[in-house]
């Protein structure tokens, strides 16, 4: 959790403004895939690839 807020500190210290959008849509993904484990949405990441 250290490693996020240091990057979001970088973030915010150096006017990096135009990273924010992706951070946030990694951070949503991946918040997405944590709580989606389950069986249901494996056979739609399969049927992706």
């Amino acid at each position: 959790m250290s490693i996020l807020t240091e990057f979001l500190m970088f973030l915010r210290e150096r006017k990096r403004y135009w990273l924010w959008p992706f951070v946030l849509v990694v951070l949503m993904l991946s918040l997405f895939l944590f709580l989606a484990q389950g069986t249901a949405l494996s056979t739609f990441i399969y049927s992706l690839f």
